[in-house]
């Protein structure tokens, strides 16, 4: 079982202004905001969600290939994400590959991170 996952930011300011809104979506909503980490969760778990600065000091950057999935109960998530400077990282659409009814969309974070929004409803 997955505790919580970590993405790196540059500027934890930002990340909120993106997060914040797309996230709320899902459920989640902001718990923690400490030394340019913020940390996110529900109301059935504290924390699951975390932006960090990196604590070698250096730049964040993404790694190629890399993404996360969150699991949504809408498919909404994808346009709050583009409303609010991500950027397209692969339409949203069935993806019979994995399932008859798994919807994908994929969107780049203000830092380059790549999300992927999960859900099986029709809606």
């Amino acid at each position: 079982m997955i505790h919580h996952v970590s993405l790196g930011t540059n500027d934890a300011d930002r990340a909120i202004r993106f997060y914040d809104p797309v996230l709320a979506v899902i459920g989640m909503s902001r718990r923690s905001l400490k030394g340019g980490s913020v940390g996110y969760g529900s109301a059935a778990h504290e924390y699951l969600f975390a932006l960090e600065k990196p604590v070698d000091g250096k730049p964040a950057t993404v790694g190629n290939g890399v993404h996360i999935a969150l699991a949504a109960a809408r498919r909404t998530v994808y346009r709050v994400a583009l409303a609010n400077g991500g950027t397209d990282g692969g339409a949203p659409a069935l993806r019979p590959e994995y399932d008859g009814n798994y919807y994908g969309a994929f969107v780049h974070d203000l830092d380059g991170n790549k999300i992927e929004v999960v859900t099986y409803s029709a809606s």
